[in-house]
């Protein structure tokens, strides 16, 4: 029976590539079941072999500790050069979208708003 060892949902690319590497660098045999057309299904990593399962699943472990800290640290060096994303940079990257998303947040509150404003009309 196949074992899920990894869930891939809101993973970057750059982090299943990693995973997918480390397993296929101790020979552990995996398969994938993709995110589905509308993007509902549950994307994972599954390994056959039961017996492989606990080994692949530690491996995994291990490999997200070393890039936790490995991404913190990179974090923390960009922020003492001050070169850290800030929201300014977002914005600056794609304007049109944050003023899309500011435009429907307001006529979100605004039609959320507007009954009871005129409630006592």
């Amino acid at each position: 029976m196949s074992v899920k060892v990894f869930a891939l949902k809101d993973v970057p690319e750059d982090e299943a590539d990693e995973v997918r590497a480390l397993l296929e660098a101790h020979q552990l045999t995996f398969f994938e079941t993709p995110a589905g057309n509308w993007g509902i299904s549950a994307p994972a990593i599954w390994i056959d072999d039961t017996q492989h399962a606990a080994r692949a699943r530690s491996l995994i472990e291990t490999y997200q500790q070393e890039r936790m800290q490995r991404v913190q640290a990179e974090y923390e060096q960009l922020k003492q050069q001050g070169r850290q994303r800030t929201w300014m940079d977002v914005i600056r990257d794609n304007p049109v979208r944050f003023v899309a998303y500011v435009a429907v947040i307001a006529l979100v509150l605004y039609f959320s708003t507007k009954p009871y404003l005129d409630f006592g009309k």
